[in-house]
């Protein structure tokens, strides 16, 4: 069981604040500014979800990033794809992150409050997504890295807006608007970045004033079709990617 006093200001990368009524709110951040994603975050936010699941205080949480992107840049440093010590770090952290999200066993929003090019897996897991009309969805470094996208973006999106669009909006590598998202159903509501956060929390202060266990067990019933999802789907996945990368770091060195 987690308290939100210890592990508030644990995390570089992640700001944490809660209301009176229980909303805990995470913003994704670097340094102050838009999250740059990594092999430290990947691992830090294994536990973040964890502690915030564990702490049966939370009653909704808001997920966001800062600045003018939701999570649109990443970085190598800290991941290790090439070796099999380092592959099997990833494939298990890969597969923690999704699970500890879904076990966040109170009602999560998404407010995206920009482009959305890697790990828009995040969203798909909340209960409710909102987006401004700045915001994008691609997934984008896979094919960069040359690697097979097998995160949880190849369950989800396929599952969320329909096997043909799913597989096409991966393998193009397709950006996504805003507007094309909701109509396609990844996307419940699109409001002026100015009002993001606004909307989220009169939203979240409303499932609040439920009564705590119907709002935890409503997201536990909605969630478990997901969970199916991911538990069968994420692991396999997360390996045809490690099989890949290894691909590329033998194309890099040859002679290895």
């Amino acid at each position: 069981m987690s308290r939100f006093n210890d592990y508030q200001n644990i995390y570089p990368n992640a700001r944490l604040e809660r209301s009176p009524e229980g909303v805990l709110e995470i913003a994704l951040h670097t340094d102050g500014g838009k999250l740059v994603f990594n092999g430290h975050t990947h691992e830090q936010f294994v536990d973040l979800f964890h502690d915030v699941g564990s702490d049966p205080d939370n009653r909704v949480v808001i997920l966001t990033g800062t600045g003018d992107a939701f999570m649109d840049a990443i970085s190598p440093e800290g991941f290790d794809f090439f070796t099999p010590r380092g592959y099997d770090k990833i494939f298990r952290e890969g597969k923690k992150v999704l699970m500890n999200l879904l076990d966040i066993e109170v009602p999560l929003i998404a407010a995206l409050n920009g482009p959305v090019l890697l790990h828009s897996e995040y969203a798909l897991l909340a209960d409710i997504v909102l987006a401004t009309p700045e915001t994008v969805f691609q997934d984008k470094p896979h094919f960069d890295f040359g690697i097979v996208p097998g995160d949880g973006v190849n369950l989800l999106w396929p599952e969320v807006i329909g096997s043909v669009r799913g597989r096409h909006f991966i393998l193009t590598r397709q950006q996504l608007d805003a507007q094309t998202a909701k109509d396609w159903g990844a996307v419940n509501e699109v409001v002026h970045a100015d009002r993001l956060l606004a909307r989220a929390r009169e939203i979240a202060g409303e499932l609040a004033k439920l009564p705590p266990l119907t709002s935890r067990y409503t997201r536990i019933a909605l969630t478990q079709k997901l969970r199916r999802i991911i538990d069968e789907g994420a692991g396999y996945g997360l390996a045809l990617e490690g099989i890949s990368a290894a691909e590329v770091a033998r194309s890099m060195n040859p002679s290895a």
